[in-house]
């Protein structure tokens, strides 16, 4: 039986959940503006159904639909305006809070019976949208009730997190907050749940992947790499924030030296590759990336190249988020469990080791999906 999949997205009414939500509708009865834009158009098919979701989550937002489209500035009006009345047929509930984690958690284990029960036909995801926080030492959690007892100062990831581990629900943490503490690693393999992240891969750091792969493929010697982003929603006003931006700029960073095998910057004796998030209400949801590459070819003689994407950060993001938990869905039935590293193609940090070389990345998505088809027919 061909399973249909219920997004549980913490952050529902953000810039991505509300841009999913709606394409999660449009799918049903226009499907060629959405489901083209998938990778996985026509993998997994028989399956994870690739046009029927559903949509559930949290968020501390209480406005209605409309009202989160105007101040998200992602879609115009005229395509999230006819859909709006048939988004309240979604539940989003209030972030829970409890006096203290574990009740926190007992809060969220209810909320996601009660979206089960709404959608007793689907397979449930939990796909976390929060913003990028300070994050916490691992060295007070060592073993899995640590964090029962000890987690009331966590960020709020955790409680959602920890929430998935007991239910058996899959996870995808879309953001660059660390979660991946080993006990809770190893809960998850206990459970039998698969887990993808961290930190999706949706614009400049996927074009960075594929051009540094290039240029190491025909062994052109990166100098120096300045990477500017320029960006107004959500997002953006949070990553202005320092010590929140601090695990996306490294995330953004470390993995350039992973692919190209060498640190940028050894010729000068000190990094320079340089990545800035400037925060710029105008752009709105319309994110701009600035590149410049400065490498050395035959006679060391030095070349340079600019990159300037325009783009739209939720329109690149939502599409993985469907394709994610169609992955995590289908990984689950033939007992895919703990952190998928062959997922890496979507995300900036593969927590299980160094970045791939962009053509390893696609290579490892094709074999997985010969797996999960094989197994899947098997099991059959």
């Amino acid at each position: 039986m061909v399973k249909k999949v219920l997004l549980l997205c913490i952050g529902a009414k953000g810039s991505i959940g509300t841009t999913v939500a709606i394409a999660s509708h449009v799918l049903k009865d226009r499907d060629f503006l959405v489901k083209p834009y998938f990778s996985t158009p026509n993998s997994l098919n028989d399956i994870v159904d690739d046009r029927d979701f559903a949509f559930a989550g949290w968020d501390v937002n209480p406005n209605n639909w409309e009202e989160c489209f105007l101040q998200n500035r992602v879609l115009p009006r005229e395509l999230y305006l006819p859909y709006c009345q048939d988004l309240d047929d979604f539940p989003v509930r209030a972030n829970p809070k409890g006096n203290n984690f574990k009740e926190t958690v007992d809060n969220i284990l209810a909320d996601i019976d009660i979206f089960c029960d709404f959608f007793p036909e689907y397979s449930p995801v939990i796909i976390n949208l929060l913003p990028a926080n300070r994050g916490v030492s691992s060295f007070d959690f060592v073993n899995f009730d640590d964090f029962l007892s000890n987690g009331d100062n966590l960020p709020p990831d955790f409680a959602y997190f920890v929430g998935a581990l007991e239910t058996g629900i899959p996870f995808v943490n879309f953001t660059p907050n660390v979660l991946e503490f080993p006990s809770l690693l190893n809960r998850a393999e206990i459970k039998h749940i698969p887990i993808a992240g961290r930190d999706g891969k949706t614009g400049q750091t996927f074009l960075k992947v594929v051009l540094a792969s290039a240029l190491k493929a025909r062994n052109l010697w990166v100098d120096g790499w300045y990477s500017l982003n320029i960006l107004g929603n959500k997002d953006g006003e949070n990553l202005s924030v320092s010590e929140n931006a601090k695990e996306k700029l490294y995330n953004k960073t470390e993995l350039l030296n992973e692919i190209l095998g060498y640190s940028v910057g050894d010729r000068f004796n000190e990094d320079t590759h340089k990545v800035i998030i400037d925060y710029y209400p105008p752009r709105g949801d319309s994110k701009e990336a600035w590149d410049v590459i400065d490498f050395r070819g035959l006679f060391d003689l030095p070349m340079s190249l600019r990159l300037n994407l325009q783009g739209r950060d939720s329109i690149l993001a939502a599409p993985m988020i469907f394709d994610l938990s169609r992955w995590l869905i289908a990984l689950k039935s033939i007992g895919r469990v703990g952190l998928i590293q062959e997922l890496e193609f979507y995300f900036k940090k593969n927590p299980l080791g160094p970045s791939s070389l962009f053509s390893r990345q696609l290579e490892l998505l094709t074999k997985l999906e010969q797996q999960v088809i094989s197994l899947e027919h098997y099991n059959n």
